[in-house]
This record gives C-alpha cells, sequence and structure tokens, in this order.
C-alpha cells in the first residue's frame, strides 16, 4: 500500500500540471468527454446484460415475435455502441497528442533552459538518455495514463453497476448443493470477490519483477541506441583509427544487456500469462458452476442463466482488472519512475546554480568591464580546480590566458560565462552585456549552412548577403553557394573550416564579450593571425579574452593571464605579457 501511495502521488505530480496549464479548458473538456463516454459504455453493458435474458428466454419459449423484436433491439443497441466506442478511441488518442506536446514543450523547457541540461551531465547524468525519456517516456506515460485510467474507471462503473443486479440475481436463485438450498445474501458476488481477490494475489506474486525489469529494459534500449548514434557521429575518428572490431565489440556487449533483460522479461511474462490465461479461461465456466444447480432444479430459467453467468463474468472481470492490466500497469510504473527521476534531475541541475555556495554571475551597476571576485572554481565533487583572487576584463581590451593544459583554464571561461556553478565568487558583469563562449569543438544544428551560422539567433536573423561576406571574410568563399544547402556540418567539414564558420558567427552576433577557447587551434599560425586581425577589425569595442598556447598570439592582446598549477588550487593571475615568450 506504501507503494501504491507513491506511485499515486506520482501520478498526481505528473498529470495535474498539465489541468492547470493555459491548455486546461480544451484538455479538460476532452477529458471530461472521454469519461462520459466511458460510462455510456458501461451503461450500454447493462442493458446488454438485460437483454441476455429476454433474448434467451425467447429462445427457450420458441417465441419467434419475440425472437425478432429482440435482434432488432440489439442491432441498435450495437450501433450506439460502436458510435460510442469509434469516439471514445478518437477523443483519447486527440487528448494524448495535445497533453503529450504540452509535456514535451515544459520538459524541453526546463532541460533545455540556463544550461540546465549542461549541470545535470556535470551532476553525473542521474536521469540517463533525456532524449528517451522525452520522446519516449513522455509518449508512453500518456498513453498508458489514458488506457489504464479509463480500464479503471471502466471497471469501477461496471462493478458498481453489476453488483447491483448480482446481487438480486442471487436471491432469485439462491445457492444450491446437493439438493439443498442455502440461503446467502448476494453469494453470487462473494464468489465473485472471492475468486478475484485469490486471482489477483497471485498475480502480483507472479508479475511484481516485471516492474524492475521494464525499467531496466528501457534504460539498455537507450543506451544501446545512443551508442550508436555516437558511432554514426564520429565515424571519421573511428575509421581513422581502424577501431570498427573494438566499436563493434562495445557495440555487442551493450546490446548483450539487452538480451539479458529480455530473456529475464520473457521468464516472468510466460508465468504471469501463464496464470493469467488459466485464470480467465476458468472465470468463462466458473459462473455456469455456481449457478447451474439453481438451473437444473428448475428455479431459474435460460435467460436468468445467461443473464447471471454476464453479470457475474462483468463484476468479476471488473474486480480482475488489476490481473488483465498488469503487464501495462508494469510497464507504465517503469516510466513512471524514469519520469519522477528526470524532473529530480532537472531540479538538481537548477538548485546547483541557486544554492550557495556557488560561482555568481551577475550585472553590477558600475564599471565598464567584466571582474572577478574572489573566484574558487570547483569540481561537481567539491575538488578544488582554479582561483582567481582578482582579475578585470574591461570594455575592449584583449587579454591571453595561458597555462598548462589541464590547469583549469577552460574551466574558468565556463564560471565566468555563467554555465559553471561549482565553487564560489562572484562575476561582475556590466547590465545587458553579450557574452559569447567559442569553444575549441563549435557546434551546428542539423539545418541550413546560412541557419548554422545565425545560431542561436533564429534563422534568419542575419540576411544571407551579410552571411555570404562573412564567409568570404573568414576565407570560405566557396561556401557561399551552399548557404541554403541542409547537412550536418559537424560532420561535413573539417575541423578548421567549423572554427573559421564559429569566428564568422562572432562577426555576425558581435558580443560584448568574447571567449575563445582554444577556438582557432585546428588553423595554422598565418591563418590564426588572420583572423585575429579580422576579428580586432570588425569587433573594435568587443573585449576578447583567448585561452592560447602559441606565442605568436601575444601579437594580438594587450594583457596576459597566466593559469599556475598549486597544490590546491591554480593560481589565475596576471603576468607581463613580454614573458609569454620565455
Amino acid at each position: 500500500m506504501k507503494g501504491l501511495a507513491s506511485t499515486l502521488a506520482a501520478i498526481w505530480r505528473l498529470s495535474v500540471p498539465y489541468f492547470r496549464s493555459e491548455d486546461r479548458w480544451p484538455g479538460l473538456i476532452l477529458l471530461g468527454a472521454v469519461v462520459a463516454i466511458e460510462l455510456s459504455l458501461v451503461a450500454a453493458q447493462v442493458i446488454l446484460n438485460l437483454w441476455y435474458n429476454r433474448f434467451y428466454n425467447t429462445l427457450q419459449d420458441h417465441n419467434w415475435d419475440a425472437f425478432v423484436g429482440a435482434i432488432i433491439y440489439f442491432c441498435v443497441l450495437a450501433a450506439v455502441y460502436t458510435i460510442l466506442a469509434v469516439y471514445q478511441l478518437y477523443l483519447n488518442q486527440w487528448l494524448q497528442i495535445r497533453w503529450r506536446r504540452w509535456m514535451t514543450q515544459t520538459y524541453l523547457r526546463e532541460w533545455l533552459s540556463d544550461a540546465n541540461h549542461y549541470r545535470m551531465q556535470l551532476l553525473g547524468d542521474a536521469a540517463d538518455n533525456p532524449d528517451q525519456r522525452i520522446a519516449d517516456d513522455l509518449q508512453m506515460f500518456v498513453q498508458y495514463a489514458l488506457t489504464i485510467g479509463p480500464g479503471a474507471l471502466n471497471a469501477v462503473g461496471t462493478l458498481f453497476s453489476f453488483v447491483f443486479i448480482l446481487w438480486t440475481l442471487s436471491a432469485q436463485a439462491p445457492l444450491t448443493m446437493f439438493g439443498v438450498s442455502y440461503d446467502i445474501p448476494g453469494y453470487l458476488v462473494w464468489a465473485a470477490l472471492i475468486y478475484a481477490v485469490i486471482g489477483t494475489f497471485f498475480t502480483h506474486l507472479i508479475g511484481w519483477r516485471l516492474i524492475p525489469l521494464n525499467f531496466q529494459q528501457q534504460r539498455f534500449e537507450a543506451d544501446f541506441r545512443f551508442n550508436l548514434v555516437r558511432s554514426r557521429e564520429n565515424a571519421e575518428q573511428i575509421a581513422a583509427l581502424g577501431g570498427e572490431a573494438a566499436e563493434r565489440e562495445h557495440h555487442l556487449n551493450r546490446f548483450s544487456s539487452v538480451v539479458a533483460n529480455w530473456l529475464a522479461l520473457m521468464q516472468r511474462q510466460k508465468q504471469l500469462t501463464f496464470f493469467t490465461q488459466s485464470y480467465s479461461q476458468a472465470s468463462v465456466i466458473f459462473p455456469y458452476i455456481v449457478v447451474s444447480p439453481a438451473y437444473f432444479s428448475g428455479a431459474m430459467q435460460l435467460g436468468g442463466l445467461m443473464q447471471t453467468a454476464s453479470a457475474f463474468n462483468s463484476v468479476q472481470s471488473a474486480l480482475s482488472y488489476f490481473i488483465t492490466a498488469y503487464r501495462q500497469i508494469a510497464e507504465w510504473q517503469a516510466v513512471i519512475a524514469r519520469l519522477v527521476g528526470f524532473q529530480e534531475a532537472l531540479a538538481a541541475g537548477r538548485a546547483v546554480a541557486a544554492t550557495a555556495p556557488m560561482v555568481e554571475v551577475a550585472p553590477h551597476g558600475g564599471g565598464t568591464g567584466v571582474a572577478v571576485e574572489s573566484l574558487d572554481v570547483r569540481l561537481p565533487t567539491g575538488e578544488p580546480v582554479v582561483s582567481a583572487e582578482r582579475i578585470a576584463f574591461p570594455a575592449g581590451d584583449s587579454v591571453l590566458v595561458t597555462g598548462p593544459s589541464g590547469a583549469g583554464k577552460s574551466t574558468l571561461f565556463r564560471a565566468i560565462a555563467g554555465i559553471w556553478p561549482f565553487g564560489s565568487g562572484r562575476v561582475n558583469l556590466p547590465p545587458g552585456a553579450k557574452v559569447m563562449l567559442v569553444p575549441q569543438r563549435p557546434y551546428f544544428p542539423l539545418t541550413t549552412l546560412a541557419a548554422a551560422v545565425n545560431y542561436p539567433a533564429p534563422a534568419g536573423t542575419f540576411d544571407d548577403a551579410k552571411v555570404a561576406e562573412a564567409l568570404v571574410a573568414i576565407g570560405l568563399p566557396e561556401l557561399v553557394a551552399r548557404l541554403g544547402e541542409q547537412q550536418h556540418w559537424n560532420r561535413m567539414l573539417s575541423q578548421g573550416e567549423q572554427q573559421r564558420l564559429a569566428i564568422a558567427r562572432a562577426l555576425l552576433h558581435a558580443p560584448d564579450y568574447l571567449f575563445l577557447d582554444e577556438a582557432t587551434a585546428a588553423l595554422d599560425e598565418a591563418a590564426e593571425a588572420a583572423l585575429y586581425r579580422l576579428l580586432q577589425q570588425r569587433l573594435r569595442n568587443t573585449t576578447i579574452v583567448s585561452i592560447g598556447h602559441r606565442s605568436t598570439l601575444n601579437a594580438f592582446h594587450r594583457r596576459r593571464v597566466e593559469v599556475v598549477p598549486d597544490v590546491d588550487f591554480a593560481q589565475a593571475r596576471e603576468v607581463p605579457l613580454a614573458s609569454a615568450a620565455e
């Protein structure tokens, strides 16, 4: 019961936000229609149960006219039932897509907001494969909610509707055993209840392991698919290293986890299906066994027997809903657990950027540059990385950041850019300042070349003429003719070409503060020098801060900050620019 309560609470937390959202009224109207149709279908089943008595009595009485009337009545009832069933499915699917659309938009907004997706990875990515949770788990959650929920409502409605009928029929045909009648009020209801309780107990006893197995299956499938995508994304590097055999072995190892868990699922589902199918088959004949003594004693007509069997089956099916839907419930519970875990990871990512101690990046009223105060940058585990007591980057300045590899230079940049909150201290920014961080490996979305250069601004922010001029300026005039072409640009272009495009993007966006994290390391010195001269000409008011290892970069910067490894923290401090060549 404790597990049931926590699951219901999780369902409530996941479901209620939609029905309180801006799309709540269409959602509530559709939900109300689905519920109303579901209850109408229960009413149709009750009417059909009453029809059984009338129809089979006409057969026993050989009453042709009554038989024809019963057939016509059934045709009308069947037509109404069919219309209700069609629109129940149609409106259910309509609600599914609206609900899923809202949840997808909400989860994408929370995931891809203020570098939260990045912080979640830094925290260990407790919510593995967020792509699967948004694409698959949300779809499955909504689908199961609108399948299991109405099914449970149907079961409850059926139970209350048919319990009264079955109780009344119990009085008309008392329990008869070995020629002796026993007056047990509602004995048919009690028989159905006992039968369902026994079935439910054994179903859960056999099938509870399906919940963790389904959870693991979804995880293993997502891991396998994610690593296949990584091989595709890094095809060039794999081919250059001749790593096909190693990749194949890694994929087969991951797929072996998929197979092993699938075999465990098969075994458990085989056991569960063996019981549930036996239970379902026995439930067909069980009511006849219970009621047949009354029928053969003459206390009940054929119509009463058939109506009783139908009512018994309806009550038994309602009480046994947990049994028939157990596999779906197990899969749904696994999906719920994954979405709850994803929500917790989203909340953890937000919390780490808003809970002290942290690196605070905030606008300040005075000053015309970026100022770093008592900054201590750490790993998510708390281990020290780099510290900077007081460093300033005035507007229009140019600063070169140097130091050995692994000293923490890139992490310092991330902290200043506001995407690395781990540590303490403060980074002051001028109000409204535009900051752009260009990494060594730039990112380009799968879109047209023009839109990829516009990114992260919407496509068309900069017209094609400006984009073409920027491409010519950075030394890629051959790409002008491909502005409207849609490609995987990170895979199609060399590392040097990608870095040139990233500089073109910086030229178009013209940020107030441009942080270049070895953003030209793939280019030769002459090409690098040409791009720095271009940045100085085009972005005269932009503060340029570069991480680099080449002494030739000294000519393009006025100041130098060196990151020096120490026992605890690496220290970032300003040193004379001339010493860079030493």
